[in-house]
C-alpha cells in the first residue's frame, strides 16, 4: 500500500484536489455556473448557517455526480443497533465486560456496519441530545458498499486491526493507538486486514473539539498541527449490481442504491472534514509534587454541553508517562462521580486493575456508583517506595465520560454473554486498616 498523504491541523480551513486533475477547485467562489472539469458543487455543511464563525463548519465538494443520484431507502435490519436506553431496566452496578468476541471468517463474513453492537447510550437523536457506546466486531472489508450517519458523530478506536478508510474526502489509515472522527453525514467505507476490533464514541448534536487549557497555556495535551485530515481522492467507475449507500437515521438502519461509488469527489475545501489522531503524541501533564491532577488533564477531545464546562462526552486517554508524586497514593483514587464512566483498553494492563480487565472489554462505572483500584493494587501501593517510576509503559487505557447516565443495551447486558458477573469480587478482599490510637502509621513513605 502507497504511503497516504494528510494535511496537518485541527479544525482548520483547508483546500485539495485529486493531482490527476490540477485546477478542479473554483477559483474565487464556491458555486460556479460551470464547475472546473464538470463537475457538481455540493455543500456538506455540520452546523446551521447562522452559527457563529467560530463554529461553523462546512465544506464544498466537487464531486463527478452529486450524492442526491441514488434510488430511494428503504429500511434494513438493524442488527445490535439500537437508542432504545429502556430495552431493560437500569442497573447502578459497577459493570465490566471481559473482551468481546471477533466472529471467526470462516464460519460468517462481517464487515463493519453488519458488526455495529451498542453497548450503552444516553440523550435523544430527535432533539440533537447524547450519545451512545458502539463496539465493532468485523472480519471482512465493506466492499460495494458505504456508510454515513445522520444522527452524530463516530470517534472510532480500533483495538486490534488496522482500519483503512474511503471517505469522500480523502483515504486514512487507522492503527491500534490512533483514533479518527468521522462527522455527521460523511460518506465512509472501511477495509480490514483481518479480524477486527474497536470501540465507536457517538455523540448527537455536538461535535468534537480541543478542550481548552486555561492556565496551562497556549500548549500542552493533544496539539492541533498533529491532528491529520486526509487529501483529495476519487474513483470513478460504475458499480455492476449497484453500490449500496447505509444509512443510521434516527436510530435506524436504511439502504439505497446507486449506480457508482460515492467516493468520486475530485477537489473539496472547507473546515468539516474527517480526520485522525496518534496518541502516541498526547503531550501528558501530571503532578511533580504531590496528590492527583484530576483525569480531565488527560482529555483529548470533548463535544460540549450548553452548560460551561460540562461535556456530553469527552474523549481521555491513560497514556505512558512518569510518577513522580511525593507522599501520595499514585494509583487513581477511590471515585463516587456525578458523571458516567465508560472505560476501554487499547492494549496493556491497566495500572489499578492489573487483573479482569482486558484489551477489547471495557467497564461503566454509573453516577455515583464508587469505583477505583481493587484491593491487591490498594495493598501494593500503600507500601511502595515512592521513588520515580514509569507508569503504563506498554499500555494505552481511554474512557468515555459523559454528564449523562447512560443504560446498558440488552446485547450489552445479556445477549454479548460477556458481562463479567464476578467484578465486584476485585474489591472484597478490602479491609480496614484503622489505626485508632496511632494517627501516623508505621511503614509510611
Amino acid at each position: 500500500m502507497a504511503e497516504l498523504k494528510y494535511i496537518s491541523g485541527f479544525g482548520n480551513e483547508c483546500a485539495s484536489e485529486d493531482p490527476r486533475c490540477p485546477g478542479a477547485l473554483p477559483e474565487g467562489q464556491n458555486n460556479p455556473q460551470v464547475c472546473p472539469y464538470n463537475l457538481y458543487a455540493e455543500q456538506l455543511s455540520g452546523s446551521a448557517f447562522t452559527c457563529p464563525r467560530s463554529s461553523n463548519k462546512r465544506s464544498w465538494l466537487y464531486r463527478i455526480l452529486p450524492s442526491v443520484s441514488h434510488k430511494p431507502f428503504e429500511s434494513i435490519d438493524q442488527g445490535h443497533v439500537t437508542h432504545n436506553w429502556d430495552e431493560v431496566d437500569p442497573d447502578p452496578n459497577q459493570l465490566r465486560w471481559k473482551p468481546f468476541e471477533i466472529p471467526k471468517a470462516s464460519q460468517k463474513k462481517v464487515d463493519f456496519v453488519r458488526g455495529l453492537h451498542t453497548l450503552c447510550g444516553a440523550g435523544d437523536i430527535r432533539s440533537n441530545n447524547g450519545l451512545a457506546v458502539h463496539i465493532f466486531l468485523c472480519n471482512t472489508s465493506m466492499g460495494n458498499r458505504c456508510f454515513y450517519n445522520s444522527d452524530g458523530d463516530f470517534l472510532i478506536v480500533p483495538q486490534k486491526g488496522k482500519l483503512l478508510i474511503y471517505t469522500e474526502f480523502g483515504k486514512m489509515l487507522v492503527q491500534p493507538n490512533e483514533i479518527c472522527v468521522i462527522q455527521r453525514g460523511m460518506r465512509f467505507s472501511i477495509d480490514v486486514f483481518e479480524e477486527t476490533r474497536g470501540y465507536i464514541l457517538e455523540v448527537y448534536g455536538v461535535h468534537f473539539e480541543l478542550p481548552d487549557l486555561g492556565p496551562i497555556g497556549a500548549n500542552g495535551l493533544a496539539n492541533p498541527r498533529d491532528f491529520l485530515i486526509p487529501v483529495a481522492w476519487y474513483e470513478d467507475h460504475q458499480v455492476p449490481g449497484g453500490y449500496t449507500v447505509i444509512n443510521k437515521y434516527q436510530g435506524k438502519m436504511f439502504a439505497a442504491k446507486q449506480d457508482v461509488s460515492p467516493f468520486n469527489v475530485v477537489a473539496w475545501h472547507g473546515n468539516y472534514t474527517p480526520y485522525k489522531y496518534n496518541l502516541e503524541n498526547f503531550m501528558v501533564i501530571n503532578s511533580v509534587t504531590f496528590d492527583h491532577a484530576d483525569p480531565s488533564i488527560f482529555t483529548v477531545l470533548t463535544a460540549k454541553s450548553v452548560r460551561p464546562g460540562v461535556a456530553i462526552a469527552d474523549f481521555v486517554i491513560f497514556p505512558p508517562r512518569w510518577g513522580v508524586a511525593d507522599k501520595t497514593f499514585r494509583p487513581p483514587y477511590y471515585h463516587r462521580n456525578c458523571m458516567s464512566e465508560f472505560m476501554g483498553l487499547i492494549k496493556g494492563h491497566y495500572e489499578a486493575k492489573q487483573g479482569g480487565f482486558l484489551p477489547g472489554g471495557g467497564s461503566l462505572h454509573s453516577p455515583m456508583t464508587p469505583h477505583g483500584p481493587d484491593a491487591d493494587c490498594f495493598e501494593k501501593a500503600s507500601k511502595a517506595k515512592l521513588a520515580p517510576e514509569r507508569i503504563a509503559d506498554g499500555t494505552m487505557a481511554f474512557m468515555f465520560e459523559s454528564s449523562l447516565s447512560m443504560a446498558g443495551t440488552k446485547w450489552g447486558l445479556k445477549t454479548s454473554n460477556c458481562l463479567d458477573e464476578n467484578y465486584y469480587k476485585c474489591w472484597e478482599p478490602l479491609k480496614s486498616h484503622f489505626t485508632p490510637n496511632s494517627r501516623n502509621p508505621a511503614g509510611t513513605n
